[in-house]
């Protein structure tokens, strides 16, 4: 498989992004040395642009993002392509409304997921970005798209776009891949949040009417609208 022509440039522009997205995790402090990834959907295509294995933050370039198809094979880049590869394709063939998918290693939802333990909704700020508690989701090993189909079954029918895999770390989902990266940020903000407020004891979770209309509320009314044409 090769890259259509009619698609050269949406690539170029989402290796661009993908390759900038990443001095994201650093700038927020949910990576160390080389860990983490954003990848990209490409759409109208099979396709994803990926950050590649092992090299360091310092060093990615967009024209060192890869482009794998969603079986997880490389279509074009110089390098291998990240080792969560097969897991961040599985997501793209099981979840169409899936756009990008990050994973991190930040430390306060690492802890949550060394634990075991799903992130309980007892924030306002949990309520409106995740519209209830960060699931856990099964240990999976990576090297194949075991840790991918883990996403799917536990987000399958969940408002949450995280999911703490047991023993491992975060991954998030977004419409795209910025908004994957932003559920990133976010997930080790609440998961530090909560974190502390459980040393000092017992937590109440919000009651599900709050916690629905705080989702509503910050998915449907927040921020700024398009003003109509005219």
């Amino acid at each position: 498989m090769t890259i259509p022509t009619s698609l050269t440039d949406v690539v170029a522009k989402l290796r661009a992004e993908v390759c900038l997205l990443h001095s994201e995790l650093t700038r927020w402090g949910l990576v160390t040395w080389t860990s983490g990834n954003v990848s990209a959907r490409v759409p109208g295509a099979d396709l994803m642009v990926i950050k590649p294995s092992g090299l360091s933050y310092d060093d990615l370039t967009p024209s060192s993002m890869v482009v794998c198809d969603l079986d997880g094979n490389v279509v074009d880049g110089e390098h291998g392509p990240s080792s969560d590869t097969d897991s961040h394709a599985y997501v793209y063939r099981a979840m169409p409304e899936v756009g990008g998918v990050v994973h991190t290693h930040s430390p306060y939802a690492t802890a949550w997921a060394a634990r075991g333990e799903e992130i309980p909704c007892v924030i306002t700020a949990m309520a409106d970005e995740f519209g209830g508690p960060i699931p856990i989701g099964p240990f999976a090993l990576i090297g194949s798209d075991d840790i991918g189909k883990g996403i799917v079954e536990t987000l399958s029918g969940h408002r949450s776009p995280a999911v703490l895999m047991r023993s491992h770390g975060p991954f998030t989902i977004g419409r795209n891949a910025k908004a994957a990266v932003k559920a990133a940020v976010m997930c080790e903000d609440v998961a530090r949040t909560v974190h502390f407020a459980t040393l000092r004891g017992p937590v109440q979770p919000l009651p599900q009417h709050h916690i629905d209309s705080l989702y509503d509320r910050y998915q449907n009314v927040y921020g700024q609208r398009a003003t109509p044409a005219g």
